[in-house]
This record gives C-alpha cells, sequence and structure tokens, in this order.
C-alpha cells in the first residue's frame, strides 16, 4: 500500500509539475529571443543620434565601438542616398546579403532576416534631404538561448524536489495508516490465537484510532465475559457439594457392607470430578494478572481520555499517580471501571465542565476519587443500584466500578465533589484496617491541562 501510495503522489506530482513546467520553459526561450532582438535594436538606436550629426566613417566608428556589439564587430552602417539607391557601406563589418541591404533601403522599414550562425537586424534611419541610413546588427544565435539551458535546469531541479518531497510525505502519511492497520491485525490475530491480554495502540488516522480503541474495548469485554464464564463454570460444580454431602451421610446410614463401600466410593470419586472442575475453572487465564498499578493505569485512562476532553475545552486533573500504586485488581476490570466512571463525566455533564481524577493510598486501603464540576447525583442510593438511571443511560457504569471495588473487600461510595458536582469514590482493600469515611488525601501534586 505504501508504495502505491507512493507511486501514485509521483506520478499526479509529475504530471502537475509537466502542466506548469512546459509552458514555462516555452515562455523563457521566447523571452530570451526577445531580449537578444530588443537589445539589438537598442544597440541600433545608439548610433541614430550620431547620423543626425554626422555621416563621416571616423565619427561612426567611434560610435559602433562604444556599443557592445559593436567591439564585438556584429555593427554596420550603410549610407544610400534615398529609397531605391544602393547602400553603401559608411562603417563596421558588413554581416547582411546584398539583397536583404537593398530590401531593407528600398522599403525602408525594420525588418529581421535569418543568416548562417544567427539573424541580421535592420534599422533604417531617415537623415533628410532625401538621404537614408540603415543600421545592421548581427544577432549570434548563442545570444537567442542565453540562459535559458540554466532556467530550464533550475526549474526541473524545482520540479523533481517537489517529487521527491511529495513521494517522502505520501510515505510517511502511508506509513501512518499502515503501521497503524498492522498493528492493529497482529493484535487482532493474537487475540484469536487465544491471547486475551494483546491490545492495539490506537494511533494513525481518527478511524483507524477509533478502530483500535473499539478493538480494545472489546477484547477487555471479552477478557471479562471469559472470566465471569469461568467464575460461573466454577460456582456451579461448588453448588454440587451439598447433595453430595447427603449423599455421603446416606451412605453411611446403609450400615457396613458391600453397598455402602459402592456408594461412598462412587461419592468419592464424584467429589474428585468436581474439585477438579473447579481448580480448572479457578485457573487464570494465561497472562492474567491478580493485581495492577492504579497509578499507571489511570495515567493511560487520562491519556486516553484526555483527547476527548481537550475536544470538548474541559480542565482536567490527575493528582497523585508519581509514585506506583499495586491494587488487588486485575488490570482490565480497573481499566472498565475508570472508563465506565470517567464516560459517566462525559455522558452527563455538559462540554467544558472541569473534571479530576486523584489516587490516594494510605492505611491499607487505596482510593480513587472521580470528581466533576457538573449537576452532580442527586439520589445517590438509587444510583448504586444496578440498572436503575435518572439520566437515561443504562445505569450499569457505577455497578461495574461497585463491583470492582467490593472484589477486593471495599465499597464505592458516591458524595459532593469540591468542584461542586458529583465525586464517586472507589474503596479498593490492600490489606490492615480500612480508613474511616470521609477521609481526603491531602498535599498531593497536581498534573492537570486546561
Amino acid at each position: 500500500m505504501r508504495r502505491t501510495l507512493a507511486l501514485v503522489c509521483a506520478a499526479v506530482t509529475s504530471m502537475v509539475a509537466l502542466s506548469f513546467l512546459i509552458p514555462l520553459a516555452l515562455l523563457v526561450r521566447q523571452i530570451a529571443r526577445d531580449h537578444a532582438f530588443s537589445s539589438a535594436q537598442l544597440q541600433a538606436a545608439s548610433i541614430e543620434p550620431v547620423l543626425a550629426v554626422t555621416a563621416s566613417r571616423a565619427g561612426l566608428s567611434r560610435a559602433i565601438s562604444a556599443a557592445q556589439a559593436g567591439a564585438d564587430g556584429r555593427i554596420a552602417v550603410y549610407l544610400a542616398d534615398g529609397p531605391g539607391r544602393r547602400g553603401v557601406l559608411a562603417a563596421g563589418q558588413a554581416q547582411a546579403d546584398p539583397a536583404d541591404l537593398a530590401r531593407a533601403v528600398t522599403a525602408a522599414r525594420s525588418f529581421t532576416v535569418a543568416q548562417p550562425g544567427g539573424y541580421v537586424v535592420f534599422q533604417p534611419v531617415a537623415l533628410g534631404a532625401g538621404r537614408l541610413a540603415v543600421i545592421e546588427v548581427f544577432v549570434p544565435e548563442a545570444d537567442l538561448s542565453r540562459g535559458v539551458a540554466v532556467s530550464w535546469a533550475a526549474m526541473g531541479a524545482v520540479a523533481v524536489v517537489l517529487v521527491v518531497v511529495s513521494v517522502v510525505v505520501a510515505d510517511r502519511l502511508a506509513a501512518q495508516i499502515t503501521g497503524a492497520a498492522r498493528r492493529l491485525a497482529s493484535a487482532a490475530a493474537a487475540l484469536g490465537d487465544g491471547d486475551l491480554t494483546a491490545r492495539s495502540e490506537p494511533s494513525g488516522p481518527p478511524e483507524l484510532s477509533a478502530a483500535a480503541a473499539a478493538f480494545n474495548s472489546m477484547a477487555e469485554r471479552l477478557n471479562r465475559m471469559i472470566t465471569a464464564e469461568r467464575v460461573m463454570a466454577a460456582d456451579l460444580p461448588h453448588r454440587l457439594r451439598t447433595p453430595l454431602t447427603a449423599l455421603r451421610m446416606n451412605a453411611a446410614s446403609l450400615g457396613p457392607g458391600f453397598a455402602e463401600d459402592e456408594t461412598r466410593m462412587a461419592v468419592d470419586r464424584m467429589e474428585q470430578e468436581v474439585d477438579k472442575i473447579i481448580r480448572a475453572a479457578r485457573r487464570p487465564a494465561p497472562g492474567e494478572p491478580s493485581s495492577c498499578d492504579a497509578a499507571e493505569v489511570l495515567a493511560e485512562r487520562m491519556d486516553f481520555w484526555s483527547a476527548l476532553a481537550d475536544d470538548q475545552f474541559r480542565a482536567w486533573h490527575l493528582i497523585g499517580t508519581e509514585m506506583p500504586v499495586p491494587v488487588p485488581v486485575p488490570r482490565p476490570d480497573l481499566i472498565a471501571a475508570a472508563d465506565a466512571l470517567l464516560g459517566n463525566v462525559f455522558l452527563h455533564t455538559a462540554e467544558g465542565t472541569e473534571f479530576s481524577v486523584t489516587l490516594h493510598a494510605g492505611d491499607g486501603m487505596v482510593v480513587i476519587f472521580f470528581a466533576d464540576a457538573g449537576p452532580g447525583i442527586f439520589d445517590p442510593m438509587a444510583a448504586l443500584q444496578r440498572g436503575r438511571s435518572s439520566r437515561g443511560s443504562t445505569g450499569l457504569g457505577l455497578d461495574i466500578a461497585r463491583r470492582v471495588a467490593e472484589s477486593t473487600g471495599g465499597e464505592l461510595r458516591i458524595d459532593r465533589s469540591a468542584l461542586g458536582g458529583a465525586q464517586v469514590q472507589m474503596w479498593l482493600r490492600t490489606g490492615g484496617q480500612p480508613p474511616g469515611r470521609g477521609r481526603r488525601p491531602a498535599g498531593q501534586r497536581r498534573l492537570s491541562r486546561r
């Protein structure tokens, strides 16, 4: 694809350059010819004042020598008694054919004729009393193309540079597109091969970046669904332990004998198989850690959401992520909770509304505050109920965050933020006794974008 785009750009740029260069090249050549002939006429005109004063050979020779063409031996002056008379060379070196000179004397007008090696410009001058002078200026062929080759080379160099620059720019743009598409394809292939941690970094054009973000969201949801299914698969066999216990008690009531032994052995084998199913279902997926760095996850998600925040002119703040903060939550679960709460900020507050994310660790607890300057949550208790929402959404965002917090022994709280809107608090228990309700972090360094 990169090669195709580069070739297309090179072809288009070349055609555009040629469409301009060909007329410019012809124009430059015509300008050079016109300049050569105009210069010859000007040098002929410089002799006319001398003819008005004197027609002596000495005076004319000095005037001819003063002109550049005359110094090169390319100017001659002819004198005739009047039109129709043969002109006589008065000064300079003759270059013209006698027939052309006779035509110039007879016609008494300026014209140009071609000669071997160049052109001859005839300039008749009326001297009065019926007398006529003809000034002849020879223009070499080289003067007609003087500077044309250099101009053509410069224009060709400019065209080549334009083509090269356009190809390089097209290649860089194509590299961004193909690179993003290649990374997305690699991530999709890895996910298809069973790597549930495969993700694609959103990059390249907005469409591919959106596709990568959608792929990542799909992979995260798929990972959560698989985890939930594994938990359910483990919970279902676990429920068989109650009837197995009943069978074991019933087997004991049979009394000693063959029936009791066979029943007890069957119950033992069934219990062993149930244990195998539970252990297999509880086994974590490959590459799925049971903890993560909350500071890294929040920094990553804020970097992702900051692009949309900047587009909506929202001031945002990220506080307390300078040092690693480990939490006993799988990385996909914390990402899902953070995205759900940040998504609620963008969904339920107007554009331009300020928001902040604060991370605080201490006393065996890690607390993440999601605060905004919006209208707030009027009924926190109802908002925490799964599927309940008064703002027109599904109401599952807070439930996702609540389940993540409760999986660590913590909880989810809703309060009024210092910005004036809602503040959702995720309390994640990492060990020890949980801190008292209502504690707030202090003395944190702030990273913000306005």
